[in-house]
């Protein structure tokens, strides 16, 4: 018997049926964990169940999801009830929960929490021992896988940024058990070197599982202990690793990573020339005011010029003895107004002006004024001063002679 050849539609629809009509497919009970998580807008939660060896897509619809009294994450143990199911479009089948109840978080979770607690405590997280990331390198690690999407990506922004930089490739597995040995010796070997600024520790986007790489402990303090500065971009703009926490600066993505340490060529160029101007016109600006204090220096040595001081000297000299000399002349003046009227009372007062009158004063020969005709006998010469001048008399005593004048 030849069967119909089935479109892929029909091969799809087939498959849904026989899922759809199994009894256990359609009532089950699931235990595992959560793993890339996401709540869409529509209110779908999407995720993935796993344990040791699979994993399981899943979808909540909004009405059962509504109905949650828990918070899913990633890392968290649950046990969902629901169905299997084809999406015939795509041709996979999935998990349909209708119910979702915690058990306990998932032993990576716990890793992550672990880890994370105990290298806040030691203090790895904190920010003032993290290094400066050097805004002009020329040599850069990249540690990543050699052949994902990460790597690509960072060269791609790297030549389109800046084609100067050199970029190092350091080959590693980034998945797995095996992958936590091999990041943290690329940390160690990048450091023997001693040649790269800076290192650039990423990986492209996966679940939170393939992820857990980069929650090892060796590799954190592999991390603290380089001497190169360590920038992370690993998986998605949600995603937190211990390494991100421990490195130097954190980015979203690989792409972002990149962004970061590779300056701009162009953005360079541009502040060249930004600084160039400013220099410029910092210069000219100074040599304006060098040239404005000069002249300022200038006007005042001119005003303070010995030459003129002294030519100032000489007329302030003139000036001064301009004014002594009219003090001089007025104190002459009124010296002179003064004596003559001190003259005038002196003469107006002088005994000798009685002389003008025709009397005479008779000294002895000491030079004492004879006041009384007795002193006349005892005496042999006297002196009379007359209006005009003096002589001197020899005097001859002829007896007492009587007068009725």
């Amino acid at each position: 018997m030849k069967l119909k050849t089935m479109s892929v539609t029909d091969l799809n629809v087939y498959i849904k049926r026989n899922f759809d009509h199994d009894f256990i497919l359609n009532n089950l009970t699931v235990m595992g964990e959560i793993s890339n998580f996401k709540a869409h807008s529509s209110g779908h939660f999407y995720f993935s169940l796993k344990d040791e060896s699979a994993k399981v897509n899943c979808v909540m619809f909004r009405t059962e999801a509504s109905k949650l009294e828990i918070r899913p994450k990633d890392g968290m143990k649950v046990v969902i009830k629901g169905r299997v199911s084809v999406y015939p479009k795509e041709g996979s089948y999935q998990l349909y929960a209708s119910m979702m109840e915690e058990v306990g978080l998932g032993e990576i979770y716990l890793e992550f929490e672990r880890n994370k607690e105990k290298l806040h405590n030691e203090g790895l997280f904190r920010d003032e021992i993290k290094k400066e990331i050097p805004r002009y390198p020329e040599k850069v690690a990249v540690i990543t896988s050699s052949t994902g999407a990460a790597v690509q990506d960072i060269i791609n922004v790297s030549r389109r940024r800046n084609g100067t930089v050199s970029l190092t490739v350091f080959p590693t597995l980034v998945q797995g058990d095996e992958a936590r040995l091999s990041l943290t010796a690329a940390i160690q070997k990048v450091n023997l070197h001693k040649k790269y600024d800076v290192i650039i520790l990423a990986r492209g986007g996966g679940s939170y599982e393939d992820l857990s790489c980069f929650n090892d402990l060796d590799l954190a303090y592999a991390i603290r202990k380089s001497k190169i500065p360590v920038v992370t971009g690993i998986g998605h703009e949600v995603d937190f690793t211990i390494a991100d926490f421990v490195a130097d600066y954190r980015c979203a993505t690989p792409s972002q990573a990149a962004e970061v340490v590779i300056p701009s060529l162009s953005e360079m160029v541009r502040e060249y020339h930004e600084y160039q101007a400013r220099l410029k016109g910092s210069y000219q600006m100074r040599l304006r005011f060098e040239k404005a204090r000069v002249e300022s220096l200038m006007q005042a040595l001119s005003k303070n010029n010995p030459k003129i001081i002294i030519a100032n000297g000489y007329l302030e000299i003139d000036r001064k003895r301009n004014q002594l000399d009219g003090i001089i002349i007025q104190k002459l003046s009124r010296e002179k107004e003064r004596l003559a009227s001190g003259y005038s009372l002196l003469k107006a007062h002088n005994p000798l002006n009685i002389l003008d009158k025709g009397y005479a004063l008779v000294y002895d020969g000491e030079g004492v004024l004879v006041k009384e005709a007795e002193t006349l006998d005892h005496l042999d010469r006297i002196r009379i001063r007359l209006k005009d001048g003096e002589r001197t008399l020899e005097v001859h005593n002829h007896g007492k002679e009587e007068s009725d004048l």
